[in-house]
Formats: C-alpha cells, sequence, structure tokens
C-alpha cells in the first residue's frame, strides 16, 4: 500500500427549498457519498469547508456532519459568492483527507442539479 498524502475531495448538492430537515439530509447524503466514492474512514478526514448560496440559512451543513458522529474533526461553513444566475439553493463542500490515492484518482461528487456545475467530470452538459 503507498504512502498517504492530502487530498481535497470536492462535491456540492442542492436541495429544493430552505428548510433544516433537507439542508441536514442533503448534506449528509453528500459527505456519506463522498467518502464511499474515494474509500475514506471517518479517522481519515482532516476537515472540511462548508459554502452554502445565501438562499440557505435554515441550518448549518456542519451540524450534518456532527450527526455523523464527526465530533473530532474542524468545521467551517461559509456563504458563498452571491454570483448572479448562478445555481441557487446549493451546498459545496471541500473535504481534506488523508488519502493513498492519487490525485487523478480522486472522485469529486456532485449531486441532483449540481451536476451542472461540473459537466466536464460526467462527460455530459447537464
Amino acid at each position: 500500500m503507498g504512502c498517504s498524502t492530502v487530498r481535497g475531495i470536492r462535491g456540492a448538492i442542492n436541495v429544493s427549498q430552505n428548510s433544516e430537515t433537507e439542508i441536514i439530509s442533503a448534506t449528509k447524503e453528500l459527505l456519506v457519498g463522498m467518502l464511499e466514492a474515494n474509500h475514506v474512514r471517518q479517522g481519515d478526514i482532516i476537515s472540511v469547508f462548508f459554502t452554502l448560496t445565501a438562499d440557505l440559512n435554515a441550518a448549518f451543513p456542519a451540524a450534518a456532519a456532527r450527526e455523523l458522529g464527526w465530533s473530532d474533526v474542524p468545521l467551517l461553513g461559509a456563504v458563498e459568492v452571491d454570483v448572479p444566475g448562478a445555481m441557487p439553493f446549493c451546498i459545496r463542500v471541500l473535504m481534506h483527507v488523508n488519502s493513498v490515492l492519487a490525485r487523478s484518482e480522486i472522485k469529486h461528487l456532485y449531486l441532483r442539479d449540481a451536476r451542472s456545475l461540473r459537466a466536464d467530470l460526467f462527460g455530459d452538459n447537464t
């Protein structure tokens, strides 16, 4: 097995409304998916940075990570840059992990309509 190094994993997901239940549920779905796609164990997580679009303020996405048991992981949230025409109701994540995967092997995860944010990763224009 190769040496472990710090890698960044990106992800995004959108919700249909500004509600605590939707923000927490979608964030959990995204975080678990990011770990599974990259074979990351909870102990390998270094830190997680969340952003939300300005139309989402019903919950902190970090609360979802805490509900997953990530009590010793540094978490930080911020408001995404409010660019005109940008996707609304969007949660973005940058997760730093220890991994043996090469940078090219990291799988960034964009779910629901957020796939359109990185169509280049999926070979489509949706």
